[in-house]
């Protein structure tokens, strides 16, 4: 089936002209002159991408862009925009409620048509599917990745980031590309009591100990097979170190108050949120250890450092709990998307999961809006800053980042939309730690 377009463009020469060309590239082109009649088309039937104008006789693109999204929400295809210099910094506002692009004119129709193909085949890929770690290049690059190490099944795997930023989400996903119909087995570390984590691990015999009344298979057995998660591995006592490393090394493991060994055989993945490198200097971390595991080793950056996920993560999360209470189902407002966007998320992707389940059980309407994610609070938070210059230069390395992505990093074409030369432009880079993914 032909790839479907829906095009909104009032100006009937440049509509015709986009109409045909669209056609002529093999597409199927649906041409409404209004945001009105763009409205109707889309909520009548599927489109594989919107192009639209941002000036509209009868409403901007920016106001026609949240009906839709408070219409459509998660069933909103890729929307690619076409604005003149004059409206650029529109064009970048709709970026961050989840545009996937914009174009200036005069129009070339040859990079249109290669973004149409880009986000069709991205919107059409297993990457926008409900295995995908995220949208961010971080994360795509990451998924990548697992696709590679899921073929090395005895190769350890250490996962590293901040607390909350989805390190098991990427220990499950790993799971699911190697072995899917064996054992998920998990464990944080640091939940276990030190007098218990042994037993926890290895199992224990009837009798080893007060309270045995029965054999019990520790984790490691019932990992046989799968794949074995130790959360927080940083956390794990000096003394189940050592332990733990002739396991992995042995594949084989005794029970407490046993002395049979055992075979297993797992996946392992460990996760922390310590420096285990500092950690070993200090000698609070066996090296021996650290070197034995982290073998592969992938960084899961902070949400606050890929806001391409927060969107797509937040309607995710309110689809889940729409689809497990059917009376709770909500959408996201605009006013909602610009404080998701807007907050600094210190507890990374488990905060933003609260936050929309709170919104979702406890907002009276359907829609849910700014003030149902952060009630009691007058605008959204944000990073805290020590200073005005820092607010400043937060602010425009932000600022600078998104003329360059919107642009495809291209130097000349950033410089000149941002009003300044081009090496202008270099030095901000410079000075505000600026690099290209």
């Amino acid at each position: 089936m032909p790839t479907e377009i829906c095009l909104i463009e009032d100006d009937p020469i440049m509509g015709e002209s986009l109409r045909e060309r669209l056609l002529f590239e093999g597409f199927s082109v649906d041409w409404c002159e209004s945001g009105g009649q763009a409205i109707e088309h889309l909520q009548q039937r599927h489109y594989d991408a919107i192009v639209s104008d941002i000036r509209l006789p009868d409403i901007g693109g920016d106001e026609l862009f949240k009906r839709l999204i408070s219409d459509l929400g998660i069933g909103l295809p890729p929307t690619i925009f076409m604005t003149g210099y004059g409206t650029i910094e529109s064009a970048v506002e709709l970026l961050k409620l989840g545009a996937a692009d914009y174009l200036t004119k005069p129009l070339d129709p040859r990079i249109l048509v290669e973004k149409l193909r880009d986000v069709c085949s991205d919107n059409l890929s297993e990457d926008r599917g409900r295995d995908v770690l995220g949208l961010s290049p971080a994360m795509r690059r990451l998924a990548g990745e697992l696709d590679v190490i899921a073929l090395h099944r005895d190769t350890p795997v250490l996962v590293i980031g901040e607390s909350g930023c989805g390190k098991e989400v990427v220990a499950r996903r790993l799971h699911q590309l190697s072995d899917p119909d064996m054992p998920f087995v998990a464990v944080n570390c640091a939940a276990v009591p030190d007098n218990l984590i042994e037993a926890e691990l290895f199992g224990y015999e009837k009798g080893a100990f007060t309270g045995a009344n029965q054999c019990r298979q520790g984790l490691f057995e019932q990992a046989d097979g799968g794949l074995l998660f130790l959360d927080e591995i940083g956390d794990m006592p000096m003394m189940m170190q050592a332990k733990l490393l002739r396991a992995i090394q042995e594949r084989t493991i005794t029970r407490v108050g046993g002395s049979k060994p055992i075979s297993v055989r797992f996946r392992l993945v460990c996760a922390t949120h310590h420096d285990l490198a500092q950690m070993v200097r200090e000698g609070r971390f066996r090296e021996d250890l650290y070197y034995r595991i982290n073998v592969i080793q992938l960084s899961v950056p902070p949400l606050r450092d890929r806001p391409e996920d927060i969107l797509w993560l937040a309607e995710k999360f309110i689809n889940e709990h729409g689809e497990a209470y059917p009376a709770e189902h909500k959408r996201l407002g605009p006013s909602a998307r610009e404080a998701l966007l807007a907050h600094a998320w210190p507890g990374n992707v488990r905060e933003l999961k609260h936050t929309l389940e709170r919104a979702c059980i406890m907002a009276p309407g359907t829609v849910i809006e700014a003030g149902d994610l952060f009630p009691g609070e007058r605008t959204p938070r944000a990073p805290s800053s020590h200073s005005l210059e820092a607010h400043r230069e937060a602010s425009e390395r932000d600022h600078i980042i998104r003329a360059l992505e919107a642009n495809g990093w291209r130097m000349i074409e950033t410089a000149r939309i941002l009003g300044i030369s081009r090496k202008t432009l270099w030095q901000k880079m410079k000075r505000l730690d600026i690099r290209r993914p």
